[in-house]
């Protein structure tokens, strides 16, 4: 992926970039800021076209592919107009279902999230780990077979951080999503992830992906401390040059 520009030279984001996630596994990635993680993550969901190369969804184009990709960005996104079920419930208009059917996936996600109690609440009386919670009930209701999460909690502090992952691999344990998460956490990213791809600098390559051996059930706060992450943590590490 190349970026032109016509008062300076080009720049060049991504290079060579071969990467397959496993239908309903979750990839993370990994890398340098400023790497192309992003622009990688664009280029999956189809908001930007590649230079070189494609995207491909089950075999299909994805600018073709009548599979939508989910998509959560890193900034907060809730929209602070609508109400809490509003937001849950915003890509649901256009899926041709009755009003009735509509508020009940809206429920069914609200209640996924712990935010039952919360449907007619305004996104300004809520906490930052609640509006992540918005979005990704959002995200999941329009049940799309790919969701792509741009530093989901990024913004988050340290405690509600560990709090959404465990999150995460509730409602992802439920629905199996295929799942494509970029995050500048590798310790994130080996809890979340069956597979970290680990990028280069810029122009950005894949150099490595890692097959997590961890199953969902083990993946509970306590494996952080445990003498096989810290060794994949120090591995990863040691791939992306950085110091452990």
């Amino acid at each position: 992926m190349v970026y032109s520009r016509e008062d300076g030279p080009s720049t060049a984001a991504l290079e060579e970039v071969t990467l397959e996630v496993p239908a309903r596994q979750i990839m993370c990635i990994v890398g340098p800021s400023g790497c192309g993680k992003t622009t990688l993550l664009n280029i999956a969901a189809g908001f930007i076209a590649p230079t070189a190369g494609r995207v491909l969804i089950d075999g299909v184009p994805v600018a073709e592919s009548r599979a939508r990709c989910g998509f959560t960005f890193q900034t907060d996104a809730v929209f602070p107009w609508m109400t809490v079920a509003e937001n849950v419930g915003y890509g649901l208009r256009w899926s041709g279902r009755s009003p009735e059917q509509r508020s009940a996936v809206v429920h069914h996600y609200l209640q996924r999230v712990g935010l039952t109690g919360f449907a007619g609440h305004w996104p300004r009386e809520l906490s930052g780990g609640m509006r992540k919670r918005v979005d990704l009930a959002r995200a999941f209701a329009v049940d799309p077979p790919v969701l792509l999460l741009d530093e989901p909690f990024g913004s988050l502090d340290s405690l509600t951080r560990v709090q959404m992952q465990q999150l995460l691999l509730e409602v992802w344990r439920a629905d199996r999503k295929t799942l494509m998460a970029v995050t500048h956490d590798v310790e994130e990213a080996l809890f979340l992830g069956d597979k970290v791809a680990v990028m280069s600098s810029r122009p950005a390559r894949v150099t490595r992906v890692i097959s997590v051996p961890f199953s969902p059930e083990d993946r509970v706060a306590d494996l952080k401390l445990s003498p096989e992450f810290i060794a994949l943590r120090r591995e990863v590490l040691a791939t992306l040059g950085a110091p452990d």
